[in-house]
C-alpha cells in the first residue's frame, strides 16, 4: 500500500465540492487503515507550503481541488522529489482526466493506496522580472485566457458549463492578435510562425477548459510541448472549433496549427492575460506587449499515482 498521504484541500474548489470529496476520501482511506492527514489551505501559496512541509516528512502529497491546486502541488511535490497524487474536486479536473484517475472518491481514492508510479512532465515558465514558475497541463493566451477569467468571476453558473459559456462570451469580445511563436524541436531544429488570431496553447496534456480535448496527441510523458495556434477566422468559425474541440477533431480545420517542440518562446503584440492549469499566470494579467514567455519541457521530473491498468 502506498503512503503516507497529506490531503491538501483547498475549500472553495468546486464551488465548496472539495470538502464533500474530502469526508468521503477520508472515509475510504479509514477503510483501508492508510496513514494520512488533511490540510486545509487558505490561498495557492499557502497550499504550496503546506505540500512542501508534507513532502519533506515523506508524505505523499494529494491535491484535493481542481486544475490550479493540482498544477501548483505537482510542481513542489516535483521540486521535492515526492510522490504526487490528486482526488479531483474542482470544475476541470483536467489533469485527473489526463492521468486516467476517476472523479469519484470509490475510484479515485483506490488510485492513492494500490496505484502505480508514473513519471509525468511538467513546464517550465519563464518571463520577465519574474521568478520561473512550473506548471502541470498546458499554457495559453488568447481566448482560452480570457474566457478563462471570465469562467473564474462567474457566479451565477457552475460546473463544467461555464467554460463554453465563457468562452463564447469572451469570442463575442474579441479583436485579432498578433501572435510570434519560436519553436525549437527534440534535434535542434527551429521554427517560426508569425500570425494574427486567437489563440496559442501549448500542451504537455490533451485536455483543458473541462474535457476540451485540445492536443489530442499531447503525451504527458513524452518530453516534448505539443503547439496548437488558431489564426484569424470569422467569428462563426471559432464557433466550429468550440463544437469540434470536445473530441480533438479541430486539428482538420484549416485554421488551426500544429507543431511539436521542447521550448518555447511566444510573444503578443498587445496586453493579453497568459493562464496556466485554469489561472492566470503571476505577472501576467496581462503579459504586456512585446514580453517573451518562454517555455520548456521538463521530462520526467513528476512521481505521479495513476490507476494501476492505466
Amino acid at each position: 500500500m502506498n503512503g503516507p498521504f497529506c490531503l491538501v484541500v483547498n475549500p472553495a474548489a468546486g464551488h465548496g465540492r472539495a470538502l464533500r470529496v474530502v469526508r468521503a476520501a477520508t472515509a475510504l482511506l479509514d477503510q483501508s487503515a492508510a496513514a494520512y492527514e488533511v490540510a486545509t489551505s487558505e490561498s495557492l501559496d499557502h497550499a504550496r507550503d503546506l505540500a512542501a512541509q508534507a513532502a519533506q516528512q515523506g508524505q505523499v502529497v494529494v491535491a484535493v481541488g481542481g486544475d490550479g491546486m493540482a498544477g501548483a502541488l505537482a510542481a513542489v511535490a516535483a521540486r521535492e522529489g515526492a510522490r504526487f497524487a490528486i482526488v479531483p474536486a474542482g470544475n476541470g479536473n483536467d489533469l485527473a482526466r489526463g492521468l486516467g484517475i476517476p472523479f469519484q472518491p470509490a475510484a479515485s481514492v483506490p488510485v492513492l493506496t494500490d496505484g502505480r508510479e508514473r513519471k509525468v512532465d511538467l513546464i517550465a515558465v519563464e518571463q520577465a522580472s519574474q521568478p520561473e514558475t512550473v506548471v502541470a497541463g498546458s499554457v495559453y493566451l488568447g481566448i482560452p485566457s480570457v474566457a478563462g477569467e471570465i469562467a473564474n468571476r462567474t457566479r451565477w453558473l457552475r460546473g463544467p458549463a461555464v467554460y463554453p459559456v465563457a468562452g463564447l462570451r469572451a469570442v463575442a469580445g474579441w479583436a485579432p492578435a498578433g501572435f510570434k511563436i519560436e519553436i525549437c524541436g527534440q534535434g535542434g531544429q527551429q521554427e517560426l510562425h508569425e500570425y494574427s488570431g486567437y489563440a496559442i496553447v501549448v500542451a504537455n496534456a490533451s485536455y483543458f477548459g473541462a474535457g476540451m480535448k485540445v492536443a489530442p496527441h499531447a503525451q504527458a510523458d513524452d518530453g516534448v510541448l505539443d503547439v496548437l495556434t488558431m489564426r484569424h477566422a470569422p467569428r462563426l468559425v471559432f464557433l466550429r472549433v468550440l463544437t469540434k474541440i470536445r473530441n480533438g477533431s479541430h486539428l482538420s480545420l484549416p485554421q488551426i496549427g500544429s507543431a511539436r517542440g521542447t521550448e518555447v518562446v511566444i510573444t503578443v503584440d498587445r496586453d493579453l492575460p497568459a493562464a496556466a492549469d485554469g489561472e492566470t499566470l503571476p505577472g501576467a494579467a496581462p503579459l504586456r506587449a512585446g514580453t517573451p514567455l518562454r517555455l520548456r519541457a521538463l521530462p520526467g521530473v513528476l512521481r505521479a499515482l495513476v490507476p494501476a491498468a492505466a
